[in-house]
């Protein structure tokens, strides 16, 4: 008789989900599936909203990502007004785009990851956490503190507060910055930047402890996906879409987000809420790609500032190719975090981020608009059709951990065979799943399927696990 092995809740991930192993008779694992189980239908409510409340609307969808859907509604928004914002704009946006990616990249990496890497697979549940860290390390956690606090705190100075800030608008920002904030900010600047080069090292010592983890970790050929900017710069704000295979050819280069629907297809499974986007001359599901730290890595020519491509120069030797394994998507998430904070540094050392010229003001001209970003978890995609009045007539949210489906699938089917096939299912090895999944740092509040395209089926099963009766629709 087969077996089913299920883990649920995934722990240390945003939302809910469970990973479900089948083992056939002999032991194997014959499948695997990440199953997201919830769903939140904000393609569905939002249909009647007049457009300028989009944003707000969209913010709401995630307490730990609320700046990136901010601002790829507002970008969708600016399309629908056929506005070209002010540059000062969007800079500003660009500088509170940073605070979150610097907030939570350390998210991921001190309080959720970490814990695996610093303290070990096997350890102990109860305290395989941030408290356990703080036990052993109280340095390693008041920095991973410090350094999520001060994109926290960027966030706040720029747009209001921390979470759902309302200052992003569409035609640009609520309002300019002021000099006591640009120097607030950047007085901090040098010591973040400190923080984030000695972590650097830090991870690059851990993830040397763990070889056989980056070997399993979703580490197989794969499309990846991202934004670059002018010269193929590391972008999160704005640019075009760049895609390229395993060995790191150019598939396609230079799209605009807009034209998403010509390259990006969208399946769905009876089993999840997660939709399943792929790369459609590939098609579904062998059009498997990756977003996020790891593919914009992979994907551009320089990060553009000088620290992060000194530490990009590492990063790439690590790989004849594009880094396959899911597993360095933590060292990625560092070198990100240090190019953030150059970034920043950066943007606000010029004059003219204190323009007061921050909005353009406009009517609804279009009647539809995409906006596109560089979530933290990778690419964000919003788009809205609405009428002649602004009314919201159809709403398509794709989100990073979207994209990532089909990546994720796969890389918990291959962990699985290499620690569960012919093994007792121990609470450490279970643990390694979980961690492939947290490699890729989903964030499943996001996962806004639309309602009643994914059907509902509700199976009764007997005890051997055979199907009784099955309802659906």
């Amino acid at each position: 008789m087969a077996e089913q092995i299920v883990i649920e809740p995934v722990t240390r991930i945003e939302g809910h989900a469970r990973i479900s192993l089948l083992l056939d008779e002999v032991g194997r694992v014959a499948e695997a599936r990440f199953q997201v189980t919830q769903v939140r239908g904000f393609e569905q409510f939002v249909v009647g909203r007049p457009y300028f409340e989009m944003p707000a609307l969209t913010a709401r969808i995630c307490g730990i990502c609320p700046v990136s859907h901010v601002l790829a509604s507002a970008k969708a928004c600016d399309q629908l007004l056929a506005v070209r914002i002010p540059e000062t704009a969007a800079n500003l946006r660009r500088i509170l785009n940073l605070g979150q990616l610097i907030q939570s990249h350390a998210l991921s990496w001190f309080y959720l990851s970490a814990p695996d890497l610093l303290l070990g697979m096997d350890h102990p549940p109860a305290t395989r956490n941030f408290l356990g860290i703080a036990a052993t390390d109280l340095q390693f956690a008041r920095d991973g503190i410090r350094l999520r606090r001060f994109g926290q705190q960027v966030i706040e100075r720029l747009a209001g507060r921390r979470i759902h800030p309302a200052w992003v608008v569409p035609g640009g920002v609520d309002a300019p910055l002021e000099p006591s904030t640009r120097e607030a900010i950047l007085a901090e600047i040098p010591e973040i930047k400190a923080l984030a080069c000695g972590h650097l090292e830090r991870c690059r010592q851990l993830l040397a402890r763990h070889l056989e983890e980056a070997r399993v970790f979703a580490s197989f050929p794969s499309l990846f996906l991202g934004l670059t900017g002018p010269g193929g710069r590391l972008e999160h704000y704005d640019g075009l879409v760049r895609i390229i295979d395993a060995d790191g050819a150019l598939l396609a280069d230079g799209l605009d987000p807009a034209d998403y629907a010509d390259t990006i297809g969208e399946a769905v499974e009876p089993w999840t809420y997660l939709k399943f986007p792929y790369y459609k001359p590939h098609g579904y599901p062998d059009g498997m790609y990756r977003v996020g730290p790891l593919a914009r890595l992979n994907l551009v020519d320089r990060c553009g500032t000088e620290l992060a491509d000194r530490e990009l120069a590492h990063f790439r030797s690590l790989a004849p190719g594009p880094v396959p394994g899911n597993f360095h998507a933590h060292y990625a998430r560092l070198i990100e975090l240090l190019a953030a904070v150059e970034s920043m540094e950066l943007l606000l050392a010029d004059p003219a981020i204190l323009d007061r010229r921050v909005r353009a003001v406009a009517g609804v001209n279009e009647t539809e608009g995409v906006g596109a970003i560089e979530a933290p978890r990778g690419f964000l995609l919003h788009h809205y059709r609405v009428d002649e009045h602004g009314l919201i007539e159809q709403a398509n949210l794709i989100i990073a951990t979207g994209h990532n489906n089909l990546a994720m699938q796969r890389g918990i089917l291959q962990a699985a065979r290499h620690y569960l096939d012919h093994n007792p299912p121990a609470e450490g090895l279970l643990n390694r799943l979980e961690a492939v999944i947290r490699t890729f740092d989903p964030c499943l509040s996001c996962s806004t399927h639309a309602v009643g395209a994914m059907p509902l089926v509700v199976r009764l099963l007997d005890p051997d696990g055979s199907t009784v009766a099955e309802l659906g629709r």
